[in-house]
């Protein structure tokens, strides 16, 4: 009835600009308040009242919190993670990023490879539930979580352009031994050989960089790309691990064992329609 005396009286629908109750806080209340939650991003609503409570002597509910920095475009969203970094490393990331920084048809020649680990039950953060409030603990809302090692398989593969290696399941740890034994000998180095002037990027982990594998690689002349430390994201290879660990969380089929995991998801889903990524 209200809407409906609305339209007749006054030929509209909508609220008029301005009713209804009147913010608590004032534009510069507002800029105030987006520059605490600049300060500090991981600030929750409450943790923010709280600290506007301290500051202003104005109690303001956490609600209120967030449309204000809603309306400011301050959204809370998932962070990006990534490993911490020291100063050396940032240095040196910096500085391997200058030197390739001219590199143009170069890039066609370098060989990516890495290993990756798929586990057998996902929490990586992609997993979402859908419930009503107050549905939280109901058991078909929950996922459960092992602690401790989860059972999984480590896979080490290699792109290049246009061009892909096998992917090879790493059963256990995987020694400077294994890795020329397992991975180098049967498939890194047969991919290099097909392709003419490859360049082979690797990681610094400890199994790579021995001096058996050091060795190894110059009796094979396999020329190496330097790579600075803890900088797996400078990779292109990630990607294809996120394409197959997305593959393997939408995937509907309970999986029992690492076994299952390699033959049934991995194997089927996943390398066997690689090659349209490519």
């Amino acid at each position: 009835m209200r809407v409906w005396k609305q339209w007749t009286d006054e030929c509209r629908t909508t609220r008029k600009s301005g009713s209804g109750p009147r913010n608590v806080t004032s534009a510069r209340d507002d800029r105030h308040l987006v520059r605490m939650a600049r300060t500090d991003r991981t600030a929750s609503s409450r943790q923010l009242a709280a600290l506007w409570s301290i500051a202003t002597g104005v109690s303001l509910c956490a609600s209120s919190i967030r449309r204000r920095l809603l309306q400011c475009g301050l959204r809370a969203r998932t962070p990006l993670y990534r490993i911490p970094l020291t100063h050396d490393h940032r240095r040196l990331r910096l500085q391997w990023a200058n030197q390739h920084r001219d590199w143009r048809a170069d890039w066609q020649h370098v060989v990516f490879s890495d290993e990756s680990r798929f586990n057998l039950w996902y929490h990586d953060g992609r997993i979402r539930v859908r419930r009503y409030a107050g549905e939280r603990h109901l058991p078909e809302c929950i996922i459960e979580r092992h602690s401790g090692r989860t059972p999984g398989v480590m896979v080490w593969g290699a792109i290049a352009y246009h061009r892909r290696s096998q992917l090879l399941r790493i059963v256990g740890n995987l020694n400077s031994n294994r890795y020329i034994r397992e991975v180098l000998q049967p498939e890194a180095v047969p991919f290099l050989q097909s392709l003419p002037g490859a360049v082979f990027q690797q990681d610094n982990a400890r199994p790579h960089t021995a001096r058996i594998v050091k060795s190894f690689f110059a009796a094979q002349q396999v020329q190496l790309l330097p790579w600075p430390a803890c900088s797996p994201d400078m990779s292109p290879i990630e990607h294809v691990w996120d394409v197959i660990g997305r593959r393997l969380a939408r995937d509907p089929r309970p999986v029992a064992s690492a076994d299952e995991l390699w033959h049934n998801s991995i194997g089927e889903s996943c390398i066997g329609n690689m090659g349209l990524r490519f």
